[in-house]
C-alpha cells in the first residue's frame, strides 16, 4: 500500500487538515435496527479512520461521517456490501454537511421519532456462537435460556415500538449487571448494542409450576421439565411468541392423550427437533425443504415422514407428511436434546388465540398440561410459529409468522397509507405504504370475542412498529368481519374487495405484477359479488376489477358450514348433480345412517339450506367421502390433505372429459364425479383414484385458463387460492400451463396461497381504486 493510501484510509486520516475532506449525513433505510447494524458502522468507520456518529432513527439509521471524500466515497460502498447478514438495505442516501470538529466515532442512542419508518427484524433462531455458549460448562451462560446477540434472538415479539432500544421492549424491566453492560457499551462485542442482552445474573428466569399453580422446588427447572416429559407429562412450554403444548413425539400415550385432551382428534401436530440429524431420521428432506429447516427463521417444514420413524402414529394419522422445525431458542435446545422429536403444538383452545401471559396460560390450559415451563419476560406480540413446504423447488408458506414477520412485501407500484383487515378465516391484516406492505403475524379465524381482541391488538401493535397511519381500509365482502366495524369507527373510507380479487390480486403484488392475469382461483368458500360461494374460479383481474370468465359446475351446499365439516354431505350434493336421481350407490356411504342420508337429499333437491357452491375444494371432500377417505373432517382442509396423501406418485392417467358437453364458461365437475364413480365400482385402488382426480383437475384448469387466455390475448396466469396449497395440483398446473403456451405463471411464494395472504391483496386493490377515484364500497 502506498504512503498517500495510508494517509487515506489509515487512523488518523480524519485529524489530518486536507482540502479534500468532507462530511456526510449518510441515512440508511430497510431493515437496519436490532441486527448489529450500529456495531458494524462503528468498527467499519474505526477501520477506515473517520470520524463522526452512529444512531438509530425512526427513518432508519443516520451515520455522520467525516473524511477524505475518497475514503467517504469506499465506506458508503462498505456499508452496502457489508452490511451484517440480517440487515436488508433498501435505499442509502447522501448529503453534504459542514465539518465539525468531531475527533472520533461513536454510537449515540436513538434519535427522536419522526414520522418515517424503518424497518423491525423478525425474531431469528440462535446462533451457533450463542448456542455455543449455553452448551460450554466454564462459559458464564451455561444453561442460560435466554443466550443472545445481535445476530439472533427475540425481536419483533418483544417490540413495544420503534426506535428498536432496550426502553422501547419489554427487557425494558431487566437492568444490565456489570458484566452484560460492559458487552453492551463495547464496539468490538458481539452484544454490542444487543438489545435484549441478559445473562442468569440479571436477566429473565424461568420456573416450573404444576397445573395447580405449585412451584416445583428445583434448581433446573427445564431439566425437570424435560425429565417430566420423559415419563409422559404434557408440558406447557412459554417460549419466544406464546405457549407450546409439548409432550414426547415418540410416546403414542402422551400424543393421545394430548389429543384427547386438547379436543384435537386428527388435525396433525408439529414436532420440534434438536438438529438436523435428528430431524432427518423422522422425515425426508428435499434440498429446498432442508434449505427451509436450517433457515434463520426455523419455520416448521411439511416433508415426507421416513419410514421406520421413532414418531408416534397419531401425531399425523393418516397423512404422508409431517412437520418438522428445529429447536429456535436455548431453551427448546436444552429441552429436546436428549429426545427424537418433541410434539410443539401452539398452547391456546379452540377458535383462541395462542397463550402469552402466564396467568392466562393457567387458566386457559390447566385442564391440557400438568405442569407449566414458565418465564417472566413479556411477550409484547403473540406470534405462531411459521409453516412451509416445497412443491419441487418452489417454497409455499402454509402460514406466515415467526421469523418472517414483519419483514415487508415490497410493492412494484406507491400506494397511500391503506389498513387491509383480511378474511374471517386464517386472518392475517396488512398495512401498506409507499413501495411496503406488511403483512401481521397469524391471527387465525375470527369466529370467537377472544380473537376479535388479538385482531385489534395485533392492529394497534402493527401500526406502532411500522408508523403507519392508515388513510383508507379495505374489507371483505362478508357481512360481520369486525374490520368493517373497525375502520368505519375511525372514520376511514372503507374499499369492500371480493374474496377471489383479492386472492388473485395478493399473487400479483408479491410477484410485482400489475396485470392484467388471467387468474385461477380455488378455495373453499368466499363470498363472491353476486352473492353465492365462490370457489373454483377462472377471472379476468388487474387491481382495479375483476371479471369472472368461467367457473367449477354449481351444486348444492347442504347444510352450508356444515357440509364442510361433513364431506359425505358434498359427496351426496355431487352425486344428485352428476346422475340426478339415478345416483348409484357410494359403498363409502353406507357408514352414514340411512335417515341422515334422507335427510340431505331432500335438503338437495327442494334447495332447503343448500346455498350454490362452485367450490373446488368441496369437490376435494366429495371425492375424499367418495373414496371412503374422510366423512368427517377433524379440521379444516382434513378430507383435500388425505386425497393428497394417498395420491399414487406415477399415476398419469386423467379421466375423459366430454369438451363439446359444456360450456366454456363451465368447468366440469359432474363428469369427473362420474369417472370417479366408474374406478370405485371397478375395485380401482383410492391411490390411483386420487392421482387421476389430481391430473384431471390440473388439466381442466389449465384448459379453462388456456382458452380464456386466447380470448383475451393474456398471457400471464396467477394461481391463488387454499387449494394450491396442494403440492401436487400446483406443480401440474405450473407444468401444463407452460406447456400450453402461457408466458408466465404467477405463484406464491412470499405470503400464503390460502386467506392468509388475503390482506395484501386487499391492501393493493383498494390503494389502486383511492388512486383512480372509484367509489368506496358499500
Amino acid at each position: 500500500m502506498s504512503n498517500r493510501s495510508k494517509n487515506l484510509f489509515g487512523a488518523n486520516s480524519c485529524k489530518n487538515p486536507d482540502k479534500n475532506r468532507q462530511a456526510l449525513v449518510i441515512t440508511v433505510s430497510g431493515t437496519v435496527q436490532g441486527v448489529g447494524f450500529r456495531p458494524f458502522v462503528y468498527r467499519l468507520a474505526k477501520e477506515m479512520g473517520l470520524c463522526g456518529q452512529v444512531a438509530n432513527t425512526s427513518l432508519g439509521v443516520r451515520i455522520e461521517a467525516q473524511g477524505h471524500k475518497d475514503c467517504l466515497k469506499a465506506f458508503v460502498r462498505r456499508v452496502k456490501a457489508e452490511a451484517p447478514p440480517l440487515a436488508r438495505i433498501e435505499r442509502i442516501k447522501t448529503k453534504k454537511i459542514p465539518l465539525s470538529g468531531l475527533s472520533s466515532f461513536s454510537v449515540k442512542p436513538s434519535l427522536a421519532p419522526s414520522p418515517a419508518r424503518t424497518g423491525l427484524p423478525p425474531d431469528v433462531a440462535v446462533c451457533d456462537f450463542c448456542l455455543a455458549q449455553v452448551c460450554d460448562s466454564d462459559d458464564r451462560r451455561f444453561g442460560y435460556p435466554f443466550t443472545n446477540c445481535t445476530q439472533c434472538g427475540p425481536r419483533f415479539t418483544i417490540a413495544l415500538g420503534l426506535p428498536y432500544d432496550r426502553a422501547a421492549t419489554s427487557m425494558q424491566g431487566f437492568a444490565m449487571c456489570p458484566e452484560c453492560l460492559a458487552e453492551y457499551c463495547n464496539p468490538n462485542d458481539r452484544r454490542f448494542h444487543a438489545q435484549p442482552n441478559a445473562c442468569p445474573q440479571c436477566g429473565p428466569m424461568v420456573s416450573l409450576f404444576t397445573a395447580d399453580k405449585e412451584a416445583v422446588k428445583t434448581k433446573d427447572p427445564v431439566g425437570e421439565a424435560a425429565r417430566l416429559i420423559k415419563n409422559g407429562a404434557i408440558v406447557a412450554i412459554k417460549g419466544l411468541g406464546g405457549f407450546h403444548l409439548c409432550c414426547d413425539a415418540a410416546n403414542p400415550q402422551a400424543v393421545g392423550l394430548l389429543r384427547k385432551r386438547k379436543a384435537r382428534p386428527a388435525k396433525p401436530f408439529a414436532v420440534m427437533c434438536a438438529d438436523l440429524e435428528a430431524a432427518r431420521a423422522v422425515a425426508l428432506f428435499s434440498v429446498t425443504e432442508d434449505a427451509l429447516l436450517k433457515s434463520p427463521a426455523r419455520p416448521a417444514v411439511l416433508a415426507k415422514k421416513r419410514a421406520g420413524s421413532p414418531l408416534a402414529g397419531q401425531v399425523a394419522p393418516g397423512l404422508s407428511h409431517v412437520a418438522v422445525m428445529l429447536a429456535y431458542t436455548p431453551l427448546h435446545h436444552l429441552l429436546v436434546k436428549d429426545f427424537s422429536a418433541l410434539v410443539m403444538t401452539s398452547g391456546n383452545i379452540s377458535n383462541q388465540p395462542i397463550c402469552t401471559k402466564n396467568t392466562e396460560a393457567f387458566d386457559c390450559l390447566s385442564g391440557v398440561a400438568d405442569f407449566f415451563l414458565v418465564h417472566n419476560r413479556p411477550i409484547v406480540a403473540a406470534c405462531d410459529d411459521s409453516v412451509m413446504r416445497a412443491s419441487g423447488r418452489r417454497p409455499i408458506f402454509l402460514r406466515r409468522s415467526r421469523g418472517f414477520v414483519p419483514a415487508p412485501v415490497f410493492l412494484r407500484q406507491r400506494v397511500l397509507p391503506v389498513l387491509a383487515c383480511g378474511a374471517w378465516l386464517k386472518n392475517t391484516v396488512c398495512l401498506a405504504d409507499g413501495d411496503k406492505a406488511f403483512l401481521s403475524q397469524h391471527i387465525g379465524g375470527l369466529e370467537s370475542l377472544e380473537s376479535r381482541r388479538f385482531f385489534l391488538d395485533v392492529i394497534a401493535h402493527l401500526e406502532k412498529i411500522t408508523q403507519i397511519q392508515p388513510e383508507i381500509a379495505a374489507c371483505d365482502l362478508l357481512a360481520g368481519h369486525p374490520g368493517l366495524e373497525y375502520a368505519g369507527g375511525r372514520g376511514l373510507p372503507v374499499f369492500r374487495i371480493g374474496h377471489h380479487h383479492a386472492h388473485i390480486a395478493s399473487c400479483m403484488a408479491e410477484n410485482r405484477f400489475c396485470g392484467p392475469v388471467i387468474g385461477i382461483c380455488a378455495d373453499g368458500a368466499g363470498l363472491g359479488p353476486d352473492n353465492t360461494v365462490w370457489g373454483g374460479e377462472t377471472l379476468l383481474a388487474d387491481f382495479i376489477s375483476c371479471k369472472r370468465l368461467a367457473h367449477l359446475e354449481p351444486v348444492a351446499l347442504p347444510g352450508g358450514d356444515a357440509a364442510a365439516r361433513q364431506p359425505w354431505r358434498m359427496a351426496l350434493s355431487h352425486l344428485a348433480n352428476a346422475f340426478g336421481e339415478n345416483a348409484p350407490q357410494a359403498p363409502a356411504l353406507a357408514a352414514i345412517p340411512k335417515e341422515h342420508i334422507n335427510i340431505v337429499c331432500k335438503m338437495i333437491k327442494r334447495g332447503i339450506n343448500s346455498p350454490v357452491t362452485t367450490s373446488l375444494g368441496r369437490l376435494f371432500d366429495a371425492v375424499a367421502a367418495l373414496c371412503g377417505i374422510c366423512l368427517e373432517s377433524a379440521h379444516e382442509g382434513h378430507a383435500a390433505m388425505l386425497l393428497e396423501s394417498i395420491a399414487h406418485q406415477k399415476e398419469r392417467q386423467t379421466y375423459e372429459i366430454l369438451s363439446k358437453d359444456t360450456s366454456p364458461k363451465i368447468i366440469p365437475a359432474g363428469q369427473i364425479v362420474r369417472a370417479v364413480v366408474a374406478d370405485i365400482h371397478s375395485k380401482v385402488p383410492a391411490s390411483i383414484i386420487s392421482a387421476r382426480f389430481h391430473n384431471t383437475v390440473a388439466r381442466v384448469f389449465t384448459q379453462s385458463c388456456l382458452y380464456w387466455s386466447k380470448k383475451t390475448g393474456v398471457k400471464t396466469a396467477a394461481l391463488s387460492g387454499g387449494v394450491f396449497q396442494n403440492a401436487l395440483l400446483l406443480r401440474q398446473m405450473i407444468r401444463l400451463l407452460k406447456e400450453g403456451g402461457m408466458e408466465k405463471v404467477l405463484i406464491h411464494r412470499l405470503v400464503p396461497t390460502g386467506d392468509g395472504g388475503i390482506s395484501l391483496g386487499q391492501a393493493a386493490v383498494a390503494a389502486a381504486l383511492a388512486k383512480e377515484g372509484k367509489a368506496k364500497g358499500a
